[in-house]
This record gives structure tokens, C-alpha cells and sequence, in this order.
């Protein structure tokens, strides 16, 4: 008799599944990214706008995926409703990319952003070191890398919040409720404080609005979503720990959906407060929006607490993205279709051991290679090609499964995942256009690993077809 193999244990109950999608959507991208997004647009209008239009867009997807996550509540999320609905090959192709490109961008990106706030407190974190470029041949693109003191910093954060994780999913569950209430309390002062203490800002050159409309408006609107669906980013990031959800048929849809929908408010309140008190100049010259929306109505001091609130808020989102991402190599290779590195459960933390310790050395090199904007701009153009299948995935899973228990379905069903599916493909061309080299690297990696599909397939079929089995 074979020995049992080992299982990972349900040890996030409602309070921590609301933790992981709230405190993992809220990390550093409402802090930052408002600034790259009136550079984009020039007016406030037209922020809000890309504001309100990604928050509808990732609830749109969310509704969706709620409906995956009930119904099949299993480590690795889209890897197996990708699986289930189109076709193994469309679910490696989604764990190959989440394993090397999406995940390890993102952990990446909001260790970068943790130090970007740390840089308010020590400046010289971010002073560079030395640049490379490097000319890309047969495209006439060149690409341009910066190496600063804060990139192995930000790669020990990413280290030691990879060890926590590796310590057992209930403490990491724990630490995240404590941290997420940290942190919405964080912005929350900030929404009141701002509107009890902020007097008549300067006024702006720029009117609310533009008053007309053309190409480059749209191009700036494109382009200043990537940030804003950045922001946004982690509303599907609970599925893939489905497995560790207490009552997951339940506690999947209203986590996903409810979180989404909780943070959605509370970014546009924020917003509201950084244009009440800075003008659209100010805003988009900021390093740090929020900081310098508080060191304005309120001062330095102020600003620094609120600075240190943004470093728990970054490491709370790195804590949730290094548990739910590493679930996804660890199904993979369980199921035999990635590096053996990253299968097994460790007998005393009952944590997939080696998917986290596979995660964290792909994560802190990819942070030693880029900036924060191109970080999030390759994870965007990498993941949300996968995001449009996933949401898709819902058509071939009512399709194929009909008879499947879904204890949620998807609201406004076929009409809200058909246009979540149509946003994303939109904006995955988009941001190829605007930022050609870094997601054409994306796609190639994403396509290289179809070889490794074929020779994985291939020794499961050899193991399957021995005698004995």
C-alpha cells in the first residue's frame, strides 16, 4: 500500500479569506500609481474615469471567477478552471506564465513599491548604482536598466515574508487580518483627515474635463489603466488557495466579490481627497501621492506616519501575494506539469515548502532586473492575458459540466463575463503597443513553455502506461 500523501490544511475562515482579497488589492498601487495616471490623461475627469471603468472591469471578472471558486475550490484557481473548461494545455500555459512571468512580477513590483515608500525615510535607498542599455534587435527598441541599492533590499523582503509563509498558512492568515486592518485604517484617516482639515488647494491650470476628444485622449486613457488595474489587481488571487478556504463554497464568492467591491469605495474616496487638496500638476509629479497629499494639510510628521502605514500596507500585500501565488506551482507539479522543486508538503507546517522557496528565487531575481513601472507593466500584459481566458473559462466549464454544483453563479451571466473577456484582450494589445519590448518578453515566455509541456505530458503518460500502475 502506497503512503498517503499529504494535504494542505483549511486554515483561512471568512475573516481571513476578506483579508487576503482586500489587503492584497490595496498594496502599493493607490499610493502611486495616480500619479503615472494624470501624467497620462491631464485631467481629473478623465482619472476618475479610469478609476471607476478598471474597478467595474475587475468586478465584472470577479462575479465570474466567484463562480469558478465555488464550484471548484482547488489549489491553483485558473490552472484548473482552465484545466476543466478549455483543455490541460491552456491550464499549464497559465500556470507556466503565473510560475515564471505573472506571479514573480507582481511579488516583484510591490516589494519595489515597499521601497519606494522606505525611500521617504532613507532617500539614498533609490540612488542608482548603474545603468545598462541595451539595444533590442530587428525592433529599433532599446531598453534601459537601472540597478539602485533599494533592488536587494526590496529582494530580502521578499525572502522573509517567503519564510513566514513557509512557517504555516494559519499564521500568515492571521498576520494578514492584522495587517489589512492596519492599513484600510491607514487610508480611511487619510479620507477623513483630509476632508475635516484640508483648506482651498491651489487652484489648476487644467479644466475637469477635456473639452473635446482624440487619439492621444484614448491612447492616455489605455495607458492609464494599466495602473489603475494594477490597483486593482488581486480580486482572483484567493482562488488559488481554494483548498486552504474554510467553507469555500460560501466564503470564496463573498470574499472575491465583496472585497472587491469594498476597496473600489475606498479608492475613490482617496482619490477624491488627493485631488481636493493637490491640483492635477501637483499629483502628477509626486512620488507619493498619498504622503504628499498629508504633508500638505496636515505636515511632515503626519506624512511620515502615514508613510509608515504604507510600508505594512506593501508588506501585506506581499504576504497574501507569496501565499496564493506559490499554490499554483505546487498543483502543477503535482499533477506532474512543472519542476519537481516545487511539489511537497512540509510534514510539520503543512505549507507547500518548495512552491515557496521556487517563488521567492524567481521573484528576487526578476526584482534585480526592473523599476517599478516596467515591473507592473510586464506583470499586467502577462497576467491579464490569462485573466480574459479565465473569466472564458466559465462558458466552457457551463458547457462541458453542466451537471458541476455551483453554489454561486455568475451574475449578469453570459453579458458581464463577455465584456470582462473583451476589456482584457483590449488592453493585453494596448499595453503591447505602448510598451513593446518588456511585453514581447512576456509572450515569449509564455510560449516557451510549451516544449516543457510536451516532455511533462509525455513522462505522465510513460508513468501511467508502466506496468504496475
Amino acid at each position: 500500500m502506497s503512503e498517503k500523501r499529504l494535504e494542505l490544511v483549511q486554515g483561512l475562515g471568512p475573516a481571513a479569506a476578506m483579508a487576503m482579497v482586500v489587503g492584497h488589492i490595496i498594496g502599493t498601487g493607490v499610493f502611486l500609481v495616480p500619479s503615472s495616471m494624470a501624467r497620462a490623461t491631464g485631467f481629473v475627469g478623465l482619472v476618475f474615469l479610469v478609476w471607476i471603468v478598471g474597478g467595474a472591469l475587475s468586478l465584472f471578472g470577479a462575479l465570474t471567477v466567484a463562480e469558478l471558486g465555488a464550484a471548484m475550490p482547488k489549489a491553483g484557481g485558473p490552472y484548473v478552471y482552465l484545466t476543466r473548461g478549455f483543455g490541460p494545455v491552456w491550464g499549464f500555459l497559465f500556470g507556466w506564465m503565473n510560475n515564471l512571468v505573472g506571479k514573480p512580477a507582481s511579488i516583484s513590483t510591490i516589494a519595489a513599491g515597499f521601497l519606494i515608500f522606505v525611500g521617504f525615510f532613507v532617500p539614498g535607498v533609490r540612488t542608482p548604482i548603474f545603468t545598462l542599455h541595451l539595444n533590442v534587435p530587428f525592433t529599433g527598441h532599446s531598453a534601459e536598466f537601472v540597478f539602485t541599492w533599494a533592488q536587494p533590499l526590496a529582494a530580502a523582503a521578499i525572502a522573509f515574508m517567503s519564510f513566514i509563509n513557509y512557517l504555516g498558512v494559519r499564521l500568515a492568515g492571521r498576520l494578514q487580518v492584522v495587517l489589512t486592518c492596519i492599513k484600510v485604517g491607514a487610508i480611511l484617516a487619510v479620507v477623513v483627515l483630509g476632508f475635516l482639515f484640508a483648506g482651498k488647494r491651489a487652484p489648476s491650470a487644467q479644466p475637469f474635463l477635456p473639452p473635446s476628444l482624440n487619439l492621444g485622449l484614448l491612447t492616455g486613457f489605455l495607458t492609464a489603466m494599466v495602473g489603475a488595474l494594477w490597483a486593482y489587481d488581486g480580486w482572483i488571487d484567493l482562488t488559488f488557495a481554494g483548498s486552504e478556504i474554510v467553507e469555500p463554497h460560501k466564503n470564496i464568492p463573498r470574499a472575491v466579490v465583496g472585497g472587491t467591491i469594498t476597496v473600489g469605495v475606498i479608492y475613490l474616496l482617496a482619490n477624491i481627497v488627493y485631488f481636493r487638496v493637490l491640483p492635477i500638476e501637483a499629483v502628477a509629479t509626486a512620488q507619493n501621492v498619498a504622503s504628499e497629499t498629508v504633508r500638505v494639510f496636515a505636515g511632515a510628521k503626519a506624512a511620515a506616519w502615514i508613510t509608515a502605514a504604507m510600508v505594512v500596507s506593501a508588506f501585506t500585500t506581499l504576504n497574501s501575494s507569496v501565499l496564493t501565488g506559490s499554490r499554483v506551482p505546487f498543483a502543477m507539479a503535482r499533477d506532474g506539469l512543472f519542476f519537481r522543486v516545487a511539489d511537497g508538503i512540509h510534514p510539520r507546517f503543512r505549507t507547500p515548502s518548495g512552491a515557496i522557496v521556487f517563488q521567492a528565487v524567481i521573484s528576487c531575481l526578476m526584482v534585480l532586473t526592473g523599476q517599478f513601472e516596467d515591473l507592473f507593466s510586464l506583470f499586467i500584459f502577462a497576467q491579464w492575458i490569462f485573466y480574459a481566458l479565465t473569466v472564458a473559462s466559465v462558458f466552457g466549464s457551463r458547457h462541458k459540466e453542466p451537471d458541476l454544483a455551483r453554489p454561486y453563479r455568475a451574475w449578469g451571466y453570459p453579458v458581464v463575463p463577455g465584456i470582462f473577456v473583451a476589456g482584457g484582450l483590449a488592453l493585453t494589445v494596448n499595453l503591447w503597443m505602448q510598451k513593446p519590448v518588456r511585453s514581447s518578453i512576456g509572450l515569449l515566455l509564455i510560449l516557451a513553455g510549451l516544449p516543457f509541456y510536451r516532455r511533462w505530458k509525455g513522462s505522465i503518460s510513460v508513468t501511467l502506461a508502466s506496468p504496475g500502475i
